[in-house]
């Protein structure tokens, strides 16, 4: 794995989590996934198709890009703090499951800030966390209707509409994406690299 080489901005970063949405969706009879779930998470209430270019600016689906077991979050590139200490325990995180359990999963990394973020943009953004790492950008309403697909929130904040050092609030969850399966849970930012690990190899094993 490649080390990140991006600097923390000092001062915090707003950010808003899915809240409520989550906790209005509750676990289904016969989930069999009920036992690795750390949140009250319906895999099928969460994510859903998607249309998004990569960093060598092909467009893909999300059938292209989930193959293996993914670990997937949304963020952007001038992000000072939050995504690149996210985008870093999700990388280290799919380390320990190759080192410990065997398994090859996939980092993604989806930008809210399209503006910003061209192919060209989110693919070295992503080389520089890991090799395996998917870098995805698109149009507005490309990244609009995939962040509605995940119930991520996101917005540029007003104060610096015209000022080209802007950030963007957005959701800091990540999520564990199965092929085949979907989304089967999210995963807060509390959660080390062993712990996140831990639970996608759990998943991997309840889906054999």
């Amino acid at each position: 794995m490649k080390t990140a080489t991006f600097a923390l901005a000092a001062g915090a970063l707003a950010v808003t989590g899915l809240g409520a949405a989550f906790v209005a969706v509750m676990l289904r009879p016969g989930d069999n996934f009920a036992a690795c779930r750390e949140g009250a998470v319906a895999g099928g209430d969460i994510g859903g198709p998607f249309t998004l270019v990569d960093g060598a600016g092909a467009t893909v689906t999300e059938a292209e890009v989930i193959t293996a077991p993914s670990i997937l979050y949304f963020g952007y590139t001038f992000c000072p703090d939050v995504c690149p200490m996210d985008n870093m325990r999700n990388a280290q995180a799919v380390d320990v499951l190759e080192a410990e359990y065997g398994i090859l999963a996939t980092p993604v990394f989806v930008s809210v800030d399209p503006e910003r973020d061209t192919p060209e943009v989110v693919g070295a953004f992503a080389r520089n966390f890991h090799d395996r790492m998917i870098g995805l950008t698109g149009s507005p309403e490309q990244v609009a209707a995939a962040a509605a697909a995940y119930r991520v929130y996101f917005r540029k904040q007003e104060a610096q509409a015209d000022d080209p050092y802007y950030l963007v609030d957005h959701t800091v969850f990540s999520y564990i994406v199965l092929p085949g399966f979907g989304v089967v849970d999210f995963v807060r930012r509390e959660e080390t690299p062993e712990e996140l690990a831990a639970r996608v190899a759990c998943f991997v094993r309840a889906a054999a």
